[in-house]
């Protein structure tokens, strides 16, 4: 009983399929997206009372939500930005959700992916969205600039278009540098430049991405986590990009299941969670080694790579885990939603010892 303990502390069950789900900062309140019968979006929105969750507001859009993000939302704000089925990114205000304060055609069909940043950082640069849709297309919105994304990456000529699963930020350190990561249904996992707007660096692992997340976003490059269908992880090392291999990597196996997605610990860059296709959750930590970089016999600098301990793990439902999110304001407090229709609230332990 000396390591962390995952505890499903209530659960709740809806009358929806459950797609995504975010905490509200500062507050004890988040948020449930989804789809119901007739492919409505639902939005829930929860306050914790008395150690349980309670329904506070309730929201129907025309077309299901996918997915959404707080992170491009400052805290006085706190506006949500959705992805939907018909390809519209939707932002509103969780005060008066009734109707979006913003909405755009920002795609041609789902948007599978949404990501945020900027909002809260300070001299991190401009608050920024980015989603990844089935038309192939990656798209970099700034909510202050309505009806035009402020940057495309999409195939071009004859190139044949990907579904992309996944997208995040990362190396967002300063005002001026900013990446997105982004995966798709064929293995690829590419990084975009914004400041430069290039590819950065490419690879594909042979199975369809997942889940793409830097450790941190507010900092340079330090690890990447990449999650694919058929039960593999890979921990990329970020620090060093050597010319001919890239970043250095490792592999793990889990879940016996596709790994849908991997979130880390707010607190500790270095802890993180996997959540399967089985309904199990993983709880890891990624020990550094000694040193972080060697020089190969051309004396050029490639990344070492340290390892991987699993620390718990837990089956919560039948049905995959759709989605996970830490709160952000208190350690080892976490939300997750699965596809047998249930919210559930958790408590992970002794993660101040790690």
């Amino acid at each position: 009983m000396d390591s962390p303990q995952i505890i499903c502390h209530s659960e709740k069950s809806v009358k929806y399929s459950l797609f995504d789900c975010c905490w509200i900062p500062r507050s004890a309140k988040f948020v449930a997206l989804g789809s119901d019968t007739q492919s409505n979006g639902v939005m829930q929105i929860y306050e914790v009372q008395n150690a349980d969750p309670v329904m506070i507001k309730e929201v129907k859009s025309s077309k299901s939500f996918k997915c959404g993000t707080l992170g491009a939302s400052s805290l006085q704000s706190r506006h949500l930005a959705t992805g939907s089925f018909d390809g519209k990114l939707n932002i509103w205000d969780l005060e008066d959700p009734k109707h979006p304060i913003y909405t755009v055609d920002a795609h041609n069909e789902i948007i599978n992916t949404i990501d945020g940043f900027g909002g809260t950082a300070i001299g991190c640069g401009a608050p920024e969205i980015v989603t990844g849709s089935r038309d192939g297309s990656v798209k970099v919105w700034d909510p202050r600039q309505k009806n035009k994304p402020v940057a495309v990456m999409e195939c071009v000529n004859n190139e044949e278009k990907r579904d992309c699963w996944c997208v995040c930020f990362g190396n967002s350190y300063n005002t001026e540098e900013r990446v997105v990561c982004a995966g798709y249904d064929n293995g690829d996992v590419k990084l975009f430049d914004l400041r430069k707007m290039s590819t950065q660096w490419e690879c594909n692992v042979k199975n369809g991405v997942c889940c793409v997340e830097f450790d941190r976003k507010d900092i340079r490059m330090n690890k990447l986590v990449v999650t694919t269908l058929e039960a593999k992880f890979f921990v990329y090392d970020m620090t060093v990009q050597h010319p001919k291999k890239g970043f250095s990597r490792l592999s793990e196996r889990a879940h016996k299941s596709t790994i849908w997605l991997c979130r880390h610990l707010p607190q500790n860059r270095d802890v993180f969670i996997t959540a399967g296709g089985s309904g199990t959750l993983c709880l890891w930590k990624y020990d550094y080694p000694g040193k972080r970089f060697k020089e190969d016999s051309d004396g050029l600098k490639e990344g070492v790579m340290g390892t991987i301990n699993l620390l718990r793990n837990v089956e919560l439902s039948s049905q995959p885990i759709s989605s996970f999110n830490w709160s952000p304001d208190k350690s080892g407090l976490a939300i997750c939603t699965s596809f047998d229709q249930t919210l559930r609230m958790l408590i992970v332990t002794k993660l101040n010892t790690l």
